[in-house]
């Protein structure tokens, strides 16, 4: 400060100086009060809100499913030899009893021929051995041989008979071994990879030709937590489960199957129970190896009380709703909640059907705050199908 103003504010009156100490603390004050004043008209709080339906909803199990095929087949060949010539293509479907492989058949017509030989040189045997024991027999009845030497004739007969007999059950099998040269499809269903090609050698014991999955139907595979096990047995036994299987990236009708098998024990390590689907998979949408969400539905729970998810909000003292009232203020209410169901929540109580609660704007608002419904460019749905209202 300046020596000439040192000397001003040495001549001012000390009243006057507290005069204007006076008047600026006054006008702080006010404008203090004036921003509380702004604060305490803030307008309403704007919030989109819906409705609370009442409603029949399924009680659905959620889990993670594995896709395995209905059938699984390892074709190999019966017969040792070259493979000749593949009847199909990778990744095709074949149908039960379709030609898929060709073995070299020339060992094994080879091996019929001589059979067959065989035979017909021990039925001639066995008629010229028959041909002697009717002799004999006429003989031995006039009493020119003696029972020893007709004995021995009957036996040669006999002996004849098994060898033939034998030759016979050897065509038997060669005709079966040329038959195996041409390797079929066991069942319906898709085949993988061609794992020989045509000239390489076959070995009958341990070389696989192709594997081939049925997959009309398929199963899928999964598990639950044990504590569902009494219900599901309970339903099962008394209605046909429906099991729905849902993929990422599918745009057509969720695959549709049904409960067909329920494992014998529970899993000691996962505490869980493996259940199994049938799916008739028509359309080819679900492959094997895959992992689906499946949903099993155990019954339906019928006119329950219903809001969107969005709307149950969690407090110290449990899951709230913000009710709005006829005088456009809320009302926070304590709610008992059960399952959730596409999108949905159930609700076990405080809450009834009709009423108008907040979905969105929960944060800035409190017991007895002033709200305005935000006006929705089109009226939709939520995801449990639940009309969103719009004012």
């Amino acid at each position: 400060m300046s020596w000439w103003a040192r000397e001003r504010l040495k001549s001012v009156p000390l009243s006057a100086l507290i005069l204007l100490a006076v008047a600026f603390l006054v006008g702080c004050g006010g404008k203090e009060a004036g921003a509380s004043k702004g604060r305490r008209q803030q307008g309403p709080v704007p919030v989109t809100v819906g409705k609370v339906v009442q409603q029949d909803v399924p009680s659905q199990v959620r889990a993670i499913g594995n896709v395995t095929a209905y059938s699984t087949v390892s074709v190999r060949s019966r017969v040792a030899g070259e493979l000749m010539k593949v009847h199909f293509n990778e990744g095709q479907e074949v149908k039960r009893g379709d030609l898929l492989f060709t073995i070299d058949p020339r060992v094994p017509e080879a091996a019929l021929r001589q059979t067959g030989a065989n035979l017909a040189r021990d039925e001639a045997v066995v008629n010229q051995a028959l041909t002697a024991l009717e002799r004999e027999r006429k003989l031995l009845a006039s009493k020119l041989v003696s029972p020893d030497e007709f004995d021995k004739v009957e036996a040669a007969w006999k002996t004849a008979v098994a060898i033939a007999d034998a030759s016979r059950a050897a065509v038997t099998n060669a005709m079966l071994l040329v038959e195996f040269t041409s390797i079929r499809s066991p069942l319906e269903g898709k085949t993988g990879n061609v794992l020989i090609h045509p000239g390489n050698q076959v070995n009958a014991e341990s070389d696989v030709l192709v594997t081939i999955n049925q997959v009309h139907p398929i199963y899928v595979v999964f598990a639950v937590p044990e504590q569902y096990l009494a219900e599901i047995r309970k339903e099962s036994r008394e209605n046909t489960l429906k099991v729905e299987a849902r993929l990422p990236d599918w745009h057509g009708p969720l695959p549709q199957g049904e409960l067909t098998f329920i494992d014998n024990a529970v899993d000691v390590t996962t505490g869980t129970i493996q259940l199994k689907a049938t799916f008739p998979n028509k359309d080819n949408a679900l492959w094997p190896g895959q992992f689906v969400q499946v949903t099993l539905t155990l019954k339906s729970l019928p006119q329950v009380a219903v809001v969107p998810s969005q709307a149950v909000q969690t407090g110290q003292n449990g899951d709230y709703v913000y009710v709005v009232k006829a005088d456009q203020t809320v009302e926070l209410r304590l709610v008992s909640t059960s399952l959730t169901f596409e999108g949905g929540t159930l609700v076990r109580s405080g809450l009834e059907a009709g009423e108008t609660i907040v979905l969105d704007g929960q944060l800035r608002l409190g017991p007895g705050a002033k709200v305005s419904v935000k006006t929705l460019e089109k009226s939709g749905s939520n995801e449990a199908g639940l009309a969103v209202e719009g004012k």
